[in-house]
C-alpha cells in the first residue's frame, strides 16, 4: 500500500494550487499552512528546486473525532497535500494516505475516520 494518493496535470502551477484549495474546502477542509518549499529553501540554504508547495489541510469534524479517539494523533495531523511542479514540467498533486498514516497507531477506531478522509482527499485529488 502506498502513502499517498497523487495525480499529474498539465495546468498552470498557481491555478493548481487554488483549484487544490478550492476543492478541498468544498469537502470540508481549510488550509491552516502553506508552505513555499521552494522560496524556503531558496532563502534558508540558497538551494534551488522547482516550485513545491505544502498545504496543511484540516477537516475540523473529523480532526475533533479522531483526537477524541487518539489524544496524540496531532502528530500525524493536518493532512498535508503537495503541489510540485516535476522534471517534465507538470504539475503532480499529492496527499498522505490516511489509512496508511492511522494504521501506525495500531487503534481500529481511527480506521472507519481514516477511510472517509481518504475518500475525500482522492475526490480532491481526482477534481483536479
Amino acid at each position: 500500500m502506498s502513502y499517498y494518493i497523487a495525480r499529474s496535470v498539465s495546468k498552470p502551477f498557481d491555478d493548481v494550487v487554488a483549484q487544490v484549495t478550492q476543492q478541498l474546502k468544498e469537502r470540508g477542509f481549510g488550509v491552516l499552512t502553506d508552505i513555499d518549499v521552494q522560496a524556503t529553501l531558496r532563502s534558508k540554504i540558497g538551494a534551488e528546486i522547482p516550485k513545491y508547495r505544502i498545504l496543511g489541510a484540516c477537516n475540523p469534524r473529523f480532526a475533533h473525532q479522531a483526537l477524541m479517539a487518539e489524544d496524540k494523533l496531532g502528530v500525524l495531523l493536518p493532512c498535508n497535500v503537495i503541489v510540485r511542479e516535476t522534471a517534465d514540467q507538470r504539475v503532480e498533486v499529492a496527499t498522505v494516505d490516511p489509512v496508511s498514516a492511522m494504521e501506525r497507531t495500531g487503534n481500529p477506531a481511527l480506521e472507519p475516520m481514516a477511510k472517509q478522509v481518504r475518500d475525500l482527499l482522492a475526490s480532491v485529488i481526482s477534481g483536479i
